[in-house]
């Protein structure tokens, strides 16, 4: 499948209109790691682990908000 994404990254967002809620929550997480300035950030001198943080939380963050939606319940 084409990436039509221009950053190299093989993700793509399904839904294009949450694409600057994802960045947010992006930034804002690496923040809560430490990792401030990450949008500018060079990720190549980041270590595996370092990304990893950053994604691995943002899929966990992204699971609970989808748990609570489909349970009925608001944070």
């Amino acid at each position: 499948m084409p990436n039509n994404n221009n950053s190299g990254s093989r993700n793509r967002v399904v839904v294009p209109e949450a694409r600057q809620a994802l960045n947010s929550m992006k930034t804002e997480i690496a923040n809560e790691l430490g990792l401030s300035n990450y949008e500018q950030m060079d990720k190549g001198n980041l270590t595996a682990r370092q990304n990893g943080y950053v994604g691995g939380y943002m899929t966990k963050r992204l699971v609970e908000q989808a748990e609570r939606s489909m349970s009925g319940k608001q944070q």
